[in-house]
C-alpha cells in the first residue's frame, strides 16, 4: 500500500515537472529570442544535476541565458570573468585574519546556486582545476577546511571558438567533467530582427519565479529514480563503445576518423539525460530515442577527431550521424 502511494506521488511529480518545464521556457522566451534547443539542454543539464560547457561567439546572449535562468528558477547566481592572473583563491575564497586575531574564512564567488564562468579558457590549469573540482566534488577546501557548496549547485562555463591567443585549452580530462557541450549558432534573421526590436527599445520585462531550489531538488530526485529497461541500459553502453577506436563494436567511421572514444562517464550522462529528456515530454520511462536526443551534445567533447578527419573535412556531427543511425 505505502509503496503504491509513493508511486503515485512520484507518477503525479513527472506530471507536474512536464508542466513546469514547459512554464519555464515560457518564462524565458520573454527575455531570450530563439536559442529553444540550447535553453532545453541547459535545463535538462540542470535536473539532471550536469554542468554545461556553451562554446559561442561573443553577442549571442551566453550571460543572459544563464541570468535569466536564474531568475525564473529562483536561484542565487554570480558571474566570473576567467582571465590569466585569477587565482584559485579569487573564486574559491581566502582566509583572512580578524580583529580577534583568527583566521575567518570568507567565500569567494564560487558559493552561488548558478555559477557563469566567462571564457574559463582564459585561466591557467590552477584556477580551472579549482573550479571543476567544485562540480565534482560539490565542494571546496581551503586551509584544511572543507566547506560544501549550496544545492543545487549548476556551473555553465563559455568559451570563445574563434580567439585562441592567450588561452590555455581544458584537458580532456577536465571536459569531461562536463554533462554536455552546447555549441550556440548566429539567430536567424526574423530572430534577429526581434531581438534588435527588444533591445533598442525601453522595455522593462519582468520575470515570474517558477521554481524554488528544493522543488529542482526534489525534482532532480524523481527523475534519477525513473526505471530504465535493460534494453536502453545496453543501448547506451553499446553506443559509447561504438566510438572507441579498435572496440569489436566501432563502426568503420569511429575507426578511420577517431583517436579516442568517449569513457563510461558518457554512458552514465546519456541514462540520465535520457531519463530528464523521457521527463520533460511526459514520459514515465526513457526509451532509445530519448538516449538518441541527447547522444550529440554529451559526446561532442569527449570524441577527438584525428589528422584524417580534419583532412576529409568529417565533422563531429558526421561521426554522430554515423554512430546513431
Amino acid at each position: 500500500m505505502k509503496m503504491a502511494e509513493e508511486n503515485n506521488s512520484e507518477v503525479a511529480l513527472i506530471d507536474q515537472f512536464a508542466v513546469d518545464f514547459k512554464r519555464l521556457k515560457q518564462e524565458i522566451g520573454k527575455v531570450i529570442v530563439g536559442q529553444e534547443d540550447i535553453i532545453d539542454q541547459v535545463l535538462i543539464s540542470i535536473f539532471s544535476r550536469g554542468h554545461c560547457l556553451l562554446v559561442g561567439v561573443p553577442g549571442l546572449a551566453k550571460t543572459l541565458l544563464v541570468n535569466t535562468i536564474s531568475d525564473v528558477l529562483g536561484l542565487s547566481f554570480n558571474r566570473i570573468q576567467f582571465t590569466p592572473d585569477l587565482m584559485p583563491s579569487d573564486i574559491i575564497g581566502s582566509d583572512i585574519l580578524d580583529e580577534s586575531r583568527n583566521f575567518k574564512f570568507i567565500k569567494g564567488p564560487l558559493f552561488a546556486n548558478i555559477i557563469l564562468a566567462d571564457e574559463i579558457n582564459r585561466t591557467p590549469p590552477k584556477t580551472q582545476s579549482a573550479l571543476l573540482e567544485a562540480m565534482q566534488e560539490k565542494s571546496v577546501t581551503t586551509g584544511g577546511n572543507k566547506y560544501i557548496l549550496e544545492s543545487p549547485f549548476f556551473v555553465l562555463a563559455t568559451q570563445n571558438p574563434i580567439e585562441q591567443e592567450g588561452t590555455y585549452p581544458l584537458p580532456e580530462a577536465q571536459l569531461d567533467r562536463f554533462m554536455f557541450n552546447l555549441w550556440l549558432d548566429y539567430p536567424s534573421t526574423d530572430e534577429e530582427i526581434n531581438i534588435v526590436k527588444n533591445t533598442t527599445a525601453d522595455i522593462d520585462v519582468k520575470l515570474d519565479k517558477i521554481l524554488t531550489g528544493d522543488q529542482i531538488m526534489q525534482y532532480q530526485q524523481v527523475i534519477r529514480k525513473l526505471p530504465v529497461t535493460d534494453a536502453v541500459i545496453e543501448y547506451a553502453v553499446k553506443l559509447a563503445a561504438a566510438s572507441r577506436p579498435g572496440n569489436e563494436m566501432a563502426s568503420e567511421m569511429t575507426n578511420n576518423y577517431l583517436s579516442w572514444g568517449a569513457g563510461p562517464r558518457a554512458s552514465q550522462f546519456l541514462i540520465i539525460g535520457a531519463k530528464c529528456h523521457a521527463a520533460l515530454n511526459g514520459k514515465y520511462a526513457p526509451d532509445i530515442e530519448d538516449v538518441k536526443a541527447v547522444a550529440l551534445p554529451i559526446f561532442r567533447h569527449r570524441l577527438v577527431r584525428n589528422y584524417k578527419a580534419e583532412a576529409d573535412r568529417v565533422s563531429m556531427e558526421d561521426i554522430m550521424a554515423g554512430l546513431l543511425v
